[in-house]
């Protein structure tokens, strides 16, 4: 695994605006919200790549449909991401990718870690109007080299990814005030499995708690980005490696994601038609 990444490597060459997901929990989607705000910006017109920095749970490749596919590099040592459509203009770069199987195990300390975060940072040929950055659960040391990484680079800022229960928003609420503190701005809070929408009737109830995220944001002074029901139909469809926003383009979580690409990118014309 080699690249062209030296010391005075510019920080990702090629992209327009960098958009972080983050959360100080694990297992709250934000591998999901990736997948489904990328989607939803291509959707919306825009070039995307989607970067998967969760170096030890890289899941993005399966939840695209991208799992066994390989990565070329050009004569200069720059990796080519692999795409996801014909027209090259959704892109993804996952460690995934550089396994031999799925089920291989990264057992790396902290530097080697880093150092791979500065080569996912600085080797990949983007040609992108959006990268949204996929991150591990916590604020360690792979989200400090991250930061660190950035200074240099257009960030637009990041999204804050929790559920319901007022357990997850502390964890959540920690996260915030590292972004706060390594200067990173703070997008919104968006609510994830925000009640289960019932696949029969389509109707939306509350199995965990509710409003825990639209209050941390409340508290915070940051904006609330809404809520994301729990849908079996959005499941399947990671596991399968199929478009959602396609599949489901009339649901209540399609419906969220397309408001917040919306918020996010105010200068488009945010014509929301979904590619088929």
């Amino acid at each position: 695994m080699t690249s062209a990444a030296g010391p005075n490597a510019t920080i990702l060459e090629g992209v327009g605006q960098t958009v972080l997901v983050l959360s100080g929990k694990g297992g709250v989607g934000k591998s999901t919200v990736t997948v489904q705000l990328a989607s939803a910006l291509r959707a919306a017109g825009h070039s995307v790549g989607v970067l998967d920095i969760d170096l030890c749970g890289p899941s993005i490749p399966r939840m695209l449909g991208l799992e066994g596919r390989d990565v070329l590099t050009t004569p200069q040592g720059k990796w080519v991401p692999v795409y996801v459509d014909e027209d090259q203009r959704f892109s993804v770069i996952s460690l995934a990718f550089f396994l031999d199987s799925k089920s291989d195990a990264v057992i790396w300390r902290g530097p080697k870690k880093n150092a791979m975060i500065k080569q996912l940072l600085t080797s990949i040929m983007w040609n992108v109007d959006y990268l949204i950055i996929d991150t591990p659960p916590g604020t360690s040391d792979e989200h400090i080299s991250v930061m660190e990484n950035l200074r240099s680079a257009a960030v637009l800022g990041a999204v804050l990814v929790t559920t319901p229960q007022m357990m997850a928003v502390g964890d959540v609420a920690r996260e915030l005030t590292f972004c706060r503190r390594t200067g990173i701005n703070i997008l919104g809070v968006l609510e994830n499995m925000a009640g289960f929408v019932c696949p029969n009737c389509s109707e939306c109830s509350n199995i965990l708690a509710t409003g825990g995220g639209e209050q941390l944001a409340v508290k915070a002074g940051v904006p609330f980005l809404g809520r994301v029901p729990i849908d079996p139909m959005l499941a399947l469809c990671s596991e399968k490696g199929e478009n959602y926003l396609v599949k489901c383009s009339s649901s209540p979580a399609a419906a969220t994601f397309k408001a917040l690409v919306t918020t996010l990118t105010p200068q488009s014309d945010n014509q929301m038609e979904v590619e088929k």
